[in-house]
């Protein structure tokens, strides 16, 4: 006997949660996931599969974590040399955390930013991830229908992770390239008269430095601007900071816990921070994300929140051991920036031999690529034909501007850091020959099938090592006036 169902059922029968898109799978930020998913490059099973470039995801220092592992066996109870341990971890532990854990991840979080600030474990709450951490500040901070002001472009997870389980909105701060996509307050002070206008409560302000797509970091005189429109403002400042030691090369990484401590007229029960180990070392599976907030009475609330997504004890136990090896933590944000440093240049320099650039950046583990020259026109409806064609066609997926909320088409987020040297060579040979076939031609179906075709074939291509420029070369970012490359026929 077979179940029968429809969505109309359905629609009655389950709660508006479980019934609406506010997710936001339907993006296509996560329908290139499910592109590569479906048909996933594999350099022998599958060398015309799609190549993986959505994805921020840093895995280029596993081999020292794998070394430090393979060296410390007694800071995992799965061991022999750590069974010892395996009952006292086990066991029902309460949700403030294993105190070595709270201690590793405050002392890490301060070497992250030059030991200038300090961290209190006692502040120390975990989460399931960023994700976990952002949804569980959204129910301290705000009510169903009140709003978080978001600078664009921003992380298309954010519309889950603030709206979908919260009810509560995102109004965007419009940021635009011709400045850079600098926030400015006069952009600020336009999204909350706007919201003001729709009678919508705004409660905060999320701004996350460095920054998700663009790459890029938040100068002081930003920083305190933001810290003093949210203080006249009376609402929350919250500053995800999980990016922060993918910092590669200057300016370096300033945080909002840094300013607060100039900025003494600062009311710091509006200030939190959202951290995690995702992106710095690497562990997404690991799923530790981190509130940090100065308001005593969200802390009280976050923690007990925390009940519905701790992180295991065995995973604390193995991070608190980690990160309270200074020589080791240390040399891996030394070693991880310069490695982050090398494959952006590769990437940057390559891309930029063809006529391709894309906005000066100098954090995180992708970098924000200008294509607006292959769009037919400027609108969304022609990023979406140009993001079909790479993803479909070229075979890799990058993530569309559209889907972080861009205000301008052609812009695409490129990650670097989730593949070997070999998958790097590829996909930039890849994008290589898409653009020179592309350039000065209309993208009809015959042009399609030419490069389809072209995807077969194994053409020559330089070593790593030459793609270090001479210096004659243009630059990625030239001309010198503007950080961007618009080399428009």
């Amino acid at each position: 006997m077979g179940f029968i169902s429809s969505d109309h059922n359905n629609e009655q029968l389950l709660s508006k949660i479980a019934t609406n898109n506010g997710h936001g799978e339907n993006s296509p930020y996560f329908d290139g996931w499910k592109a590569y998913d479906s048909d996933p490059y594999h350099s022998a099973q599958n060398p015309n599969g799609v190549i993986q470039m959505g994805l921020a995801e840093n895995e280029l220092c596993f081999d020292l974590i794998q070394k430090w592992v393979a060296n410390n066996p007694k800071a995992s109870i799965c061991t022999a040399e750590g069974a010892n341990e395996f009952k006292d971890i086990a066991i029902y532990q309460d949700y403030h955390g294993l105190p070595e854990f709270r201690q590793g991840v405050a002392k890490f979080m301060g070497k992250v930013r030059g030991d200038r600030v300090m961290f209190d474990p006692d502040r120390i709450v975990m989460s399931g991830g960023a994700t976990g951490a952002h949804e569980m500040l959204a129910f301290c901070l705000a009510d169903p229908g009140d709003a978080f002001l978001v600078p664009t472009p921003y992380y298309p997870g954010f519309d889950r992770d603030l709206r979908w389980r919260t009810g509560t909105q995102i109004v965007p701060v419009v940021c635009e390239s011709c400045t850079n996509f600098k926030l400015t307050k006069e952009a600020l002070e336009t999204a909350f008269q706007k919201a003001t206008e729709a009678k919508i409560r705004v409660k905060g302000l999320l701004i996350t430095n460095p920054s998700n797509p663009l790459g890029t970091v938040l100068d002081r005189d930003t920083l305190k601007t933001i810290v003093r429109f949210t203080n006249d403002k009376n609402i929350h400042l919250v500053s995800d900071e999980i990016y922060a030691a993918t910092v590669f090369n200057k300016p370096g990484f300033i945080s909002i816990a840094e300013i607060i401590e100039e900025e003494t007229y600062c009311n710091r029960d509006l200030i939190h921070i959202v951290y995690s180990l995702s992106k710095d070392l690497g562990f997404p599976g690991f799923r530790v994300g981190i509130v940090y907030s100065y308001n005593d009475q969200v802390t009280l609330c976050a923690r007990k929140m925390s009940s519905f997504g701790l992180v295991s004890t065995q995973t604390q136990h193995l991070i608190g051991s980690l990160l309270s090896d200074d020589i080791f933590t240390e040399k891996f944000i030394a070693e991880s920036a310069d490695r982050l440093a090398k494959r952006h240049e590769i990437f940057t320099k390559g891309l930029a031999q063809v006529g391709i650039g894309s906005l000066e950046s100098n954090a995180g583990l992708f970098f924000w690529m200008d294509l607006r020259r292959l769009l037919k026109e400027s609108t969304i409806k022609a990023e979406m034909a140009l993001w079909q064609l790479i993803i479909h066609e070229v075979k890799l997926n990058v993530s569309p501007g559209s889907s972080f909320h861009c205000s301008e088409p052609g812009w695409f987020r490129v990650c670097f850091a989730n593949m070997d040297d070999d998958t790097v060579k590829i996909a930039l040979r890849r994008i290589r020959n898409f653009v020179l076939q592309s350039k000065g031609l209309d993208q009809g179906p015959a042009k399609r099938q030419c490069w389809q075709s072209k995807l077969q074939v194994s053409l020559s291509f330089r070593r790593l090592d030459d793609f270090v420029m001479a210096p004659h070369m243009m630059s990625p970012h030239s001309p010198i006036s503007s950080p961007l490359v618009r080399a428009r026929n």
